[in-house]
Formats: C-alpha cells, sequence, structure tokens
C-alpha cells in the first residue's frame, strides 16, 4: 500500500512539474501603448487641380511598442490611417494603408481622390476626422490613435471617367432591344441625378447581362461590372491597353431594380425596388 501511495505522489509531482514548466514555455501579451498622432499642418486645406502634385500635409505617429513577457515584439506592425467625416465615429472609414512606416505625406491630389471616395462635396470645406490604428499579425491586438481633425475643401475629381456626352444608355440581353448601341430610338436612356450621378429603373430577369453606353452609334466609352449586386465600375474609353469591362449580371430574383451609378465614387449599387 506504502509502495502504491509513493508511486502515485511521484506522477502527480512529476505532473506538477510539467504543468510548471508548459507555463513558462507560453508567450503572453502585456500590453503596448495607443499611437500618438501628429500632423506637419493643422490649418484650413483648400485642394485644387493646380497643386494636385504638390504635398499636402504629413501625418506622423508614435510606435506602439508591443510588449510580451519575452520583451518589446519583434513583430512587424502594420497601420492602416483612417478617414472619416467628423461625427460619423469611424463606422466606415476610409484606410490607407502604411505598413510599417511612422509617417505618410499626402500630395493634393491623394488626399482629395480619399475625400471623393467619401462621396463629400467638392468646393465647399468639410471637417475631416483622422487616426491611426496600429496591429500585429493577422490584425491582432489593434490599437488606435488620437483623433485629429481638419478642415479640408476638396475640389471636384471622380474616380471613374464621366460620359462625355452627358448621356448614359443600357444596353445587353437583359433589356428588351438586347446588345445594341443604337439608334438613340431604341435605346433606353438612364435618369441624370448630376454630371457624376445616374439613375435607371429596370425590370430584370435571371440569366442575363447589361452594360452601359455614353454615344449611341458607338461602343465606346462603355461602362460595365461583375457583381449582380454593386461594386466597382469597370470601363473602356477606346484608349491604346484599354480592354471592354465585364457584362454585369443580373440578380437572380426577377424584379424591378434600380441601378445607380456613382462616377465619383467609381461605384455601381443594384437594389430591389
Amino acid at each position: 500500500m506504502k509502495t502504491i501511495f509513493r508511486l502515485s505522489a511521484l506522477l502527480l509531482f512529476a505532473s506538477l512539474l510539467f504543468s510548471c514548466e508548459k507555463d513558462e514555455s507560453k508567450i503572453y501579451f502585456q500590453g503596448g501603448t495607443a499611437p500618438v498622432l501628429s500632423v506637419s499642418d493643422s490649418t484650413a486645406l483648400v485642394l485644387t487641380h493646380d497643386n494636385a502634385d504638390m504635398p499636402a500635409v504629413t501625418f506622423s505617429w508614435t510606435n506602439p511598442d508591443y510588449t510580451f513577457n519575452t520583451g518589446v515584439s519583434s513583430m512587424n506592425v502594420t497601420y492602416l490611417l483612417q478617414l472619416d467625416t467628423a461625427g460619423a465615429n469611424f463606422s466606415a472609414p476610409q484606410e490607407v494603408s502604411i505598413s510599417s512606416d511612422l509617417s505618410k505625406t499626402f500630395t493634393e491630389k491623394d488626399l482629395n481622390t480619399i475625400l471623393t471616395k467619401l462621396n463629400l462635396q467638392e468646393d465647399i470645406p468639410h471637417t475631416v476626422a483622422f487616426r491611426v490604428k496600429a496591429s500585429l499579425v493577422n490584425n491582432s491586438v489593434p490599437l488606435y490613435s488620437n483623433v485629429i481633425e481638419m478642415v479640408i475643401t476638396p475640389y471636384l475629381d471622380v474616380a471613374v471617367p464621366i460620359p462625355p456626352t452627358g448621356e448614359l444608355y443600357i444596353t445587353g440581353d437583359a433589356t428588351t432591344n438586347g446588345w445594341i448601341n443604337g439608334p438613340v430610338d431604341k435605346l433606353t436612356v438612364c435618369d441624370r441625378i448630376s454630371n457624376t450621378e445616374y439613375s435607371i429603373l429596370v425590370h430584370l430577369k435571371p440569366g442575363f447581362f447589361y452594360k452601359f453606353l455614353a454615344t449611341p452609334g458607338l461602343w465606346q466609352p462603355q461602362y460595365g461590372g461583375s457583381s449582380a449586386t454593386g461594386g466597382d465600375i469597370g470601363y473602356n474609353f477606346g484608349l491604346p491597353g484599354q480592354s471592354d469591362p465585364a457584362a454585369i449580371p443580373t440578380p437572380g430574383e426577377e424584379a424591378n431594380y434600380k441601378v445607380d451609378l456613382n462616377f465619383k465614387t467609381g461605384k455601381y449599387t443594384v437594389t430591389k425596388q
């Protein structure tokens, strides 16, 4: 009986010793310091076409010093500079990947392009919020910087060239008249919301495709996309090196749909009505 007891005690001791050694080999995240964001000049900016290639502003931030029980992390830290309208709480921010650098300089065109994606009206001032998001591998243990707000006036720019005729027509086997580029009285014209936005209400059946044309009688400029629900607007203006965009597939359910094209943001949406 004593032998059994001694053997049991020995096994328990060995188990505890192994457990301690196992715990000592684990690596624990101990913390980090949120990066501190600063800007080269926080005065109001008025962006212009004429100064498109000029530096507009430089953002800098401190290293968050991610630390583990083994010491300061040697893993690469990645950064995202996030932009959103003030008061939106970064609910749908635009993001600029910075890799492992601790600063980013924007030209006026760079900054204007990002603001365009926020769909801000041009030629009027907007308060824009900036912050930095730091993270390790696979977006782990994110840390967010302080927020800096700036008043910036963007100029008119577009992600996708607008229809030069000021008109936009739908074509394709998803339409009544099929794949045609004219005559104009056979084409269905879209509603022009502004010089950068067009919309059309159309009845669509599954299994068909459509595109958009700008000039009756010509196949370019043409616009398309690859998703039935919306996405990036593809285009071909007939310039060297360009090729036709994919035709937009119809949704899987027959219904009336509203197709919106926003050339400022370069996006289209397809919404069931």
